[in-house]
């Protein structure tokens, strides 16, 4: 269900496993029980979410104070976050900024809107992933639900193995949250975890763009708009 992959005395970083649901509603035996079961911790906090398909890290409070002191980090925006994601199809460009307001579509799926009043925000490079696909680095802005699946639909490039919106069936999603970067008690702290669950992962364009986003925050993002 997951791989541990970092133990601090108030908080966890683990690689959760695609597939794993993170909810207890989706009748799965809940990840904070098995993680818990191996550090010895009574209680885990979860901090933030990932999508049942996606893997890669999440936060983990190992105390109530921890956790409100991080939650409040997310909700400040403090907290950078880089995804990699694998997509079908050209995108209509190599790089850029996905901004607009989502709203409810068909059954469980959001689409994007042209307006702008809440919206969620997305930049994204790209690279050739092999096969004619491409491996994308996204870094969202905002916390919108399946924000980066509907980004890169947008741009006509459906994450391969995304059932709802991608369109191409693969061995798993291919939405892996790659690295996490956040304040806490004055230091800045930093994780990076490569994806090493799907054969896609492992295409030499694929390791070549690894090598290039190995330090995600320190890249030149393409830039956002100026706010009002």
């Amino acid at each position: 269900m997951f791989t541990l992959v970092h133990q601090h005395p108030d908080f966890l970083v683990i690689n959760k496993h695609p597939g794993v649901s993170v909810h207890k509603d989706d009748g799965d035996q809940p990840l904070l029980a098995e993680v818990a079961k191996q550090t010895g911790d009574e209680k885990l906090y979860l901090i933030h979410r990932l999508d049942k398909m996606t893997s890669g890290l999440l936060l983990l409070g190992r105390n109530r104070q921890a956790a409100a002191e991080l939650s409040g980090n997310f909700a400040k925006r403090d907290v950078k976050k880089f995804y990699l994601a694998i997509g079908t199809k050209k995108p209509k460009k190599k790089q850029g900024v996905v901004i607009g307001d989502m709203s409810r579509s068909r059954r469980s799926s959001w689409k994007l809107d042209s307006t702008k009043d809440n919206p969620a925000i997305t930049q994204f490079f790209s690279t050739a992933a092999g096969n004619g696909r491409r491996c994308f680095l996204c870094k969202p802005h905002t916390g919108k639900t399946h924000q980066i699946r509907v980004a890169l639909r947008s741009v006509g490039s459906g994450i391969t193995g995304d059932e709802i919106y991608g369109n191409e069936e693969a061995d798993r999603g291919y939405l892996h949250a790659y690295a996490l970067s956040f304040p806490y008690k004055g230091e800045n702290q930093q994780f990076i975890c490569a994806p090493d669950k799907g054969e896609l992962w492992q295409t030499e364009e694929v390791k070549q763009a690894l090598v290039e986003w190995a330090t995600p925050w320190l890249l030149a993002w393409p830039k956002l708009p100026r706010k009002n």
